[in-house]
């Protein structure tokens, strides 16, 4: 029988780095010499080979959502069907199966709210276990579920759906927006993820991309979309902080923007936390004050939750402008005694001090991002907020202490993450020449060792694209194959931190411990998305896997739900036609009978009993057109 064991680092032998960060630093400061012609360059080398057609920039939100696209060198964001610029990534699906997304999805939510679900990019990539998860079952409307496996997924009318699956829904909105707007159809796109998201969250959301039948040309962290919108303009070079608190997550970067360069020199955050959080807080408050004053506990009452939690929302967006707002809920629930009404003025210091736990955790990973750039604040020349969250005072003083100056506002900080999705896509199609973007990974990079240890291969906040090799060898006697278990986080043990997946390579000439030379490489693409392989260089086997989530969909569950998304596509586009001919036939009808009335008194005699007879034809054929599905 085969042993396999981990593997051993051989540190006597050879360990090759491609790509260090000294080499980098170096080269990116010659690269400002000769600038135009590199950056040309390497967009040539990194763009995706032929892109046709418009390439759309979609900002994937937690609480909202927004597309952009180029109008030659100039973004623009383009208005959803309701007229409005950014969307609620919020889905729903009504009793007769028809699936809403966006404001129409919103607008429901009370009285169908354990069929609408949101804020799901908090579950992307998450497994059902995860801590964070547990904290959220209670705190939304609809159901959280434990997939075959291990992942968080929601359950909507008996069904089961994964965070992947909404998300497309959402986007497959975005990219209607945008085929409405350009008149015809759109397949490329530049999606943002939040610079702190791991390898299996990034490649979750690609994975959403491709349900909704999108092509993802890049996955680009939303700190550093947001530079490229602020900088694009700019002319002067400088070093900036982008401060991200947006509906679920929070980021953190530290950008230096030099003659169109605009290189990351590190990012940290906090990927369950954000203006969610927030709303939870205040409403578990309203319910807590709702029990002291009418004695009736709404903690389980599912319509009355979502109802506090859509005031919630509202109180808190009133109290970034007004120092006080009343919540004013009638009807809220009702008990033996008849009904129960809530009205309660909330002020903006007694919010602060509910939340202000909250807005302290943003502290810790912007000190961190500072010492990890080896950079002062006083180095720093602008912060830009992003995010809506970043509206509310209270953070934006907490910003200004931080960093030792106020924050700019001239960028739109719902749509500036947007509007940089959209110049990469610009970048990538060949549109946009003049700006060159070097990102970095979040978190470390590596692989377990004898005794459980994570042994490093990539730090964090390595400039990517990246390509790193190291040589380990066999933990005992005569082992003929082994196991490569790869990690990515900061802790020293390798069940610390988050396992993106697993493999093995076999074959391996029995041999002594130590003799065998294994070498394991990391490559890390534009997109953030982890290749690893492993080689036995006596031999010359290798065997090498695409990272996916360790418990994340397989290509045969992609290619499922992009058909039922395809099938709900279709049924939207019969349902729409079928809206369009009622219209036009109820249209017609109301025509007919307004000049019917308006011509009668014109007719002659004769004909009087003909206009009876076709107001009843006309009344008999409003009873035959259909309700509107």
């Amino acid at each position: 029988m085969l042993k396999t064991s981990r593997i051993l680092l051989h540190s006597c032998l050879k360990n090759k780095v491609i790509g260090s960060r000294r080499s980098q630093n170096l080269f990116y400061s010659t690269l400002t010499k000769w600038n135009n012609s590199f950056i040309n360059g390497y967009n040539r080398r990194y763009a995706s080979d032929k892109v046709k057609g418009h390439v759309i920039g979609i900002d994937l939100g937690t609480t909202n959502s927004c597309v952009s696209i180029m109008e030659g060198k100039t973004p623009k964001v383009l208005e959803n069907a309701e007229g409005s610029r950014t969307t609620p990534s919020v889905v729903a699906f009504t009793k007769d199966g028809e699936r809403l997304a966006g404001m129409p999805a919103k607008r429901q939510a009370v009285t169908n709210a354990r069929n609408t679900v949101s804020a799901t990019k908090r579950l992307i990539g998450r497994r059902f276990d995860d801590k964070n998860v547990q904290k959220d079952l209670s705190s939304v409307s609809y159901k959280i579920v434990k997939a075959s496996n291990g992942d968080a997924w929601v359950e909507i009318n008996g069904k089961m759906f994964s965070p992947s699956q909404i998300g497309a829904f959402v986007l497959m909105k975005m990219k209607e927006t945008a085929e409405s707007y350009l008149g015809t159809s759109v397949k490329n796109a530049v999606v943002t993820v939040p610079a702190y998201f791991n390898d299996s969250q990034r490649q979750a959301t690609k994975d959403a991309g491709q349900i909704a039948g999108l092509n993802v040309l890049r996955v680009i962290n939303e700190p550093t979309a947001a530079a490229l919108a602020y900088g694009m303009d700019k002319t002067d070079d400088k070093v900036i902080a982008v401060y991200d608190l947006g509906g679920g997550t929070f980021d953190i970067s530290i950008l230096e923007i030099q003659k169109g360069v605009f290189e990351v020199k590190s990012t940290n955050g906090d990927t369950f936390l954000g203006g969610e959080d927030f709303d939870n807080t205040l409403m578990k408050f309203l319910c807590t004050e709702f029990l002291k004053d009418q004695g009736v506990d709404v903690s389980k009452d599912i319509m009355a939750l979502q109802r506090l939690r859509e005031a919630s929302e509202k109180a808190k967006i009133e109290l970034s402008s007004s120092l006080q707002t009343e919540i004013n809920l009638p009807y809220l629930t009702m008990d033996s005694s008849g009904p129960k009404h809530m009205n309660l003025k909330l002020s903006r210091a007694k919010f602060e001090s509910l939340v202000e736990s909250l807005v302290k955790r943003t502290m810790a990973p912007c000190q961190k991002a500072l010492q990890d750039a080896e950079i002062k604040k006083s180095d720093i020349g602008d912060v830009i907020l992003v995010g809506g969250m970043t509206r509310m005072p209270k953070v934006q003083e907490v910003v200004k202490d931080l960093f030792g100056k106020s924050p700019s506002k001239s960028v739109n900080p719902d749509e500036a993450v947007a509007i940089g999705a959209a110049i990469q896509g610009g970048v990538l199609a060949g549109d946009v020449t003049d700006v060159l973007l070097l990102d970095v990974t979040p978190l470390s990079l590596g692989i377990e060792t004898l005794g459980g240890v994570f042994t490093k291969l990539i730090n964090r906040n390595t400039t990517i694209p990246t390509k790193k090799s190291q040589v380990f060898s066999t933990a005992a006697d005569g082992q003929t194959q082994v196991e490569i278990k790869v990690h990515q986080g900061e802790r020293e043990m390798a069940r610390d931190n988050k396992i993106l997946g697993q493999f093995q390579l076999i074959g391996i000439p029995p041999a002594p411990r130590g003799v065998p030379q294994i070498e394991v490489t990391f490559d890390i693409d534009a997109n953030g998305i982890v290749n690893v392989s492993a080689r036995d260089k006596g031999t010359g086997k290798e065997q090498q896997i695409v990272i996916q989530s360790s418990g994340g969909l397989s290509k045969d569950e992609i290619e499922n739900m992009v058909k039922n998304a395809e099938k709900f596509a279709e049924e939207d586009r019969k349902k729409k036609e079928i809206v369009e001919a009622v219209n036009q036939a109820e249209g017609i009808i109301h025509d007919t009978e307004s000049k019917m009335e308006e011509f009668k008194e014109q007719l002659p005699q004769d004909e009087v009993g003909f206009l009876s007879r076709l107001s009843y034809s006309v009344c008999f054929i409003a009873v035959l057109i259909p309700d509107k599905p």
